[in-house]
């Protein structure tokens, strides 16, 4: 968990002026299409080890280490962001009793963690100001890099590091 964590609070530096970057050329539409990526490592954590706490733990660590290295979009985001995917992800797999874990479950969680933090993200990067119309293209946009790039990236990541035998001491392993 912590590894992951880590991986994705030192990517994240790097994606962060990408983005704006996106932002820049694209509007809100282009740099919704990365959303994704922020949230892999927490689905992906929880998709090897399996147990109830673990996107609150990973969650939690990704974002106090992103707060850490530094972030452009402020501390705060760091953990609000975090304390909307953890959420999310544990009620999700709760109600599936951590015993689901195919394609279609992890990108029904991927694209379900967006809409808490796309709300709490209007409020705190003004998106309320972005015309209605924009605002809903980039919610669903969002919406769908959580499904591709987070939900369906973590089965591909998740059944790769499998076959390499790196993982034949976690549930994922055991369980299939």
């Amino acid at each position: 968990m912590a590894m992951l964590a880590a991986v994705n609070a030192v990517l994240t530096v790097y994606i962060g002026p990408v983005n704006k970057l996106l932002s820049s050329l694209g509007g809100p539409i282009a740099t919704s299409t990365t959303t994704g990526i922020y949230m892999v490592y927490g689905l992906l954590a929880y998709y090897i080890i399996r147990k109830p706490g673990t996107a609150v733990v990973t969650f939690a660590i990704g974002g106090t280490i992103q707060a850490l290295t530094g972030t452009v979009y402020g501390i705060a985001s760091c953990f609000v962001a975090a304390g909307c995917y953890m959420i999310v992800a544990e009620t999700i797999f709760a109600i599936y009793r951590h015993k689901k874990w195919s394609a279609g479950v992890l990108m029904l969680v991927g694209g379900a963690m967006v809409p808490l933090w796309f709300l709490f993200a209007a409020n705190m990067f003004g998106y309320t100001s972005w015309p209605l119309e924009v605002l809903g293209i980039a919610l669903v946009v969002r919406i769908l890099s959580g499904v591709l790039l987070c939900g369906l990236l973590t089965k591909v990541l998740g059944e790769a590091l499998v076959k390499t035998g790196l993982l034949r001491r976690f549930a994922v392993a055991v369980k299939g």
